[in-house]
């Protein structure tokens, strides 16, 4: 069983789908902590790290074999929690990050709440270190967007996003950097690729999960493309 944990209830439906789709039989389980993330945009991820490791060990007591944490903005303090927790732990953009630095050294985030940008960036500068690659990251917060986002307002949401994507110039690929940002990437019409995090993220923790036991960063087999 693999057990996902997010900052908000959307991504529930988003990830069931995707399982549906290209992970048939995958038995998920569903966490969502609200308040992690409202408390992170104020006081940094640091200071909930002592209750995501509270969440990753309620997954594993739970019968988790693998933990994949939605939330960017916390995807490193989970990460983090894996040691203790004796089961892989993935952020859900790491993979993400990973193909943006096979794909250009010019990378451009993309992130409509600023308490993302920071943990985006270092997770694509670590991938690059990893890969021995080179790049050069800038960063757009969408003005707006995340106001739709707490509106109800997701389809105000996301042509934000996408037009905020169409508008990048000198990228030789975008990175969204909230799983909830996705659909953008179909709305935008930039010859640029767009990368999102649902599908590959789901992607390489199904692959954990099936693996077991392992480390807290997982290796670039675990984080290659596919399904």
């Amino acid at each position: 069983m693999l057990a996902l944990l997010h900052t908000s209830p959307v991504h529930v439906p988003v990830f069931d789908a995707l399982r549906d789709e290209a992970h048939p039989g995958l038995e998920l389980r569903h966490l969502v902590a609200e308040d992690l993330l409202e408390r992170a945009r104020v006081d940094g991820p640091a200071a909930v790290a002592c209750d995501v490791r509270a969440k990753v060990r309620e997954a594993v007591d739970g019968g988790a074999r693998a933990v994949l944490c939605t939330c960017s903005t916390i995807g490193g303090v989970a990460e983090a929690a894996a040691a203790e927790a004796g089961v892989p732990v993935l952020r859900v953009d790491r993979p993400m990050a990973a193909a943006a630095v096979a794909a250009g050294s010019r990378v451009v985030v993309l992130a409509a709440l600023e308490s993302t940008l920071r943990p985006t960036v270092a997770l694509i500068e670590e991938e690059a270190r990893r890969g021995g690659r080179s790049v050069g990251v800038t960063t757009v917060l969408v003005q707006g967007a995340w106001q739709c986002f707490e509106a109800g307002d997701p389809a105000g949401y996301v042509r934000r996003i996408a037009e905020a994507a169409d508008a990048v110039t000198g990228a030789e690929v975008i990175v969204l950097a909230q799983a909830s940002m996705a659909p953008a990437g179909r709305l935008a019409t930039t010859p640029v690729p767009v990368l999102s995090s649902p599908r590959p993220g789901l992607a390489a923790a199904a692959r954990l999960c099936r693996r077991g036991p392992g480390r807290a960063v997982p290796d670039r087999e675990a984080l290659r493309p596919g399904t």
